[in-house]
């Protein structure tokens, strides 16, 4: 199968979505999202086959700027990432009414397209053309379909927009300079340069403003929290199951081999940025009274430990980051559908205005425990792989950074059974809580199996993604 196929199912999905009407909208949004998931199972099937996946075209002569794809292991990964969460997402918001339901969903579909993209572009302009593609349906989905007061979400959204827009004009930049350099976008030429300390400083920075701002590190993370709380559950899904992990991609795929004298310079800040956002994620977190902002930050904290994991430069740490990160895409969407359910039904985000749940809902609380407890690490699931291994690699590094690290595992445990105990148990609330529907049942099941699959048998990640993740090694190693 083309590579090329997934991106124009997805667009055209987001087209046909569009013209289908706003009654079939849905339906007709699922099913291209499954047809992609699909798409990239064949992939999967031709990787594993030993097939060469790719696709390079000249695009524009002057200057040379190719359309080019590659699927190794690691954009492979994501691309199932993307993938397999959007019709989960697709499917768990049908118990939601929208206005103007086919531009909400045709949104949501060419967002996928341009995330797709970003993971796939091995030409550094068509990947930073992906990379702002992406933020134009998600801004749109913030401010038309978002809650809360109307002023305060607009000024949320803008604050989001112009914040990343301009982290990204670092990153363009950097492109132009390196296009100078060796006369190619493409990422094999870049890696390939042999330049020196200064330039790769500067390289470096730029890249990590733009990172930075969308993973988001401190002290980039200003937007988050409100956006996330004002964001449709939908759109809050989104951004914390899959647009924050090109952020992290990225620093794999692009900072990291294109200025690897500057990683290995600069290591100790960069992990220490990552395990700041461990530990001021998760206390900020246990002040938190809005639940959907408590997981914002708990999201904060899982990402700060994902950064620093990368930023081990051990095979390790690499390793462990794109683990947490698709164990996180599922784990942190299947909460923030847990947050909608209960939305639902009670209309409100506020913890202290919650409780009695498992009294009215025992099955539905049975499975939010799991993605509690899946949230914390718990061993035999997912979120433990990930979380050990990237653990392991900071104590490579510094015993100290693996200790503090580790605060997360047990800050996370406090916070999110305190707010389990608030939401959960305790005096019921006044209005009554229905069971959870067939649809809604079925999306937290497939979440829930895909993590205790994964955490059982995590071997299938593991050969997928180990090569390419040498390879970038190698690439880092190339000045020793």
């Amino acid at each position: 199968m083309d590579v090329t196929y997934i991106l124009i199912l997805l667009l055209a999905g987001a087209f046909a979505t569009y013209f289908s009407g706003d009654k079939w909208a849905p339906k007709v949004a699922l099913f291209f999202s499954l047809i992609a998931l699909g798409g990239s199972l064949c992939l999967l099937s031709q990787y594993n086959s030993g097939h060469e996946i790719g696709f390079i075209r000249l695009w524009i002569s002057k200057p040379r700027i190719f359309f080019a794809l590659q699927v190794d292991g690691l954009a492979l990964a994501m691309l199932l990432l993307t993938t397999a969460l959007t019709p989960i997402i697709i499917y768990s918001s049908f118990g939601n009414t929208y206005k103007n339901a086919k531009n909400f969903y045709a949104l949501i579909l060419f967002m996928t397209f341009a995330m797709a993209g970003t993971f796939l572009a091995a030409d550094g302009f068509l990947y930073y053309i992906f990379w702002e593609l992406a933020l134009i349906p998600i801004y749109f989905i913030a401010l038309l379909w978002g809650n809360g007061d109307a002023e305060e979400r607009k000024k949320a959204v803008l604050k989001f927009f112009i914040y990343t827009l301009a982290g990204s004009l670092f990153m363009l930049v950097a492109f132009a300079y390196l296009y100078n350099k060796s006369g190619s976008f493409l990422v094999g030429d870049l890696t390939r340069l042999m330049l020196s300390s200064t330039e790769q400083f500067w390289i470096f920075l730029a890249f990590f403003l733009a990172y930075a701002i969308k993973i988001p590190l401190i002290p980039f993370h200003t937007w988050q929290a409100t956006v996330y709380q004002k964001a449709p559950t939908v759109g809050t899904m989104l951004l914390s199951g899959i647009m924050l992990k090109m952020g992290l991609y990225s620093v794999l795929r692009w900072q990291l081999p294109i200025a690897p004298l500057a990683a290995k310079e600069y290591m100790y800040i960069f992990i220490g940025l990552g395990i700041a956002g461990v530990i001021y994620g998760s206390i900020v977190a246990l002040r938190q009274k809005d639940l959907k902002k408590l997981l914002a930050y708990s999201s904060l904290a899982h990402v700060g430990l994902i950064a620093a994991g990368s930023y081990t430069l051990t095979l390790d740490g690499l390793r462990g980051a794109v683990l947490q990160m698709i164990a996180h895409g599922f784990v942190i969407v299947g909460l923030f559908f847990a947050a909608e359910i209960i939305f639902r039904r009670y209309e409100t985000n506020s913890i202290s205005e919650m409780g009695g749940i498992r009294s009215q809902s025992p099955k539905f609380t049975s499975m939010f425990m799991i993605l509690v407890l899946a949230s914390v690490a718990l061993p035999s699931t997912f979120n433990f792989i990930g979380e050990f291994t990237v653990l392991y690699s900071l104590s490579q590094i510094n015993i100290w950074f693996a200790i503090l690290g580790g605060t997360t595992i047990i800050f996370g445990a406090y916070y999110m059974l305190k707010m389990f105990q608030h939401v959960m148990l305790g005096e019921t609330n006044a209005k009554i809580f229905k069971d959870v529907t067939f649809n809604e049942g079925l999306s937290l099941v497939i979440i829930i199996a895909v993590l205790f699959f994964f955490g059982m048998y995590p071997k299938p990640i593991i050969d997928m993604i180990t090569p390419s993740l040498e390879n970038i090694l190698l690439q880092i190693n190339r000045f020793n």
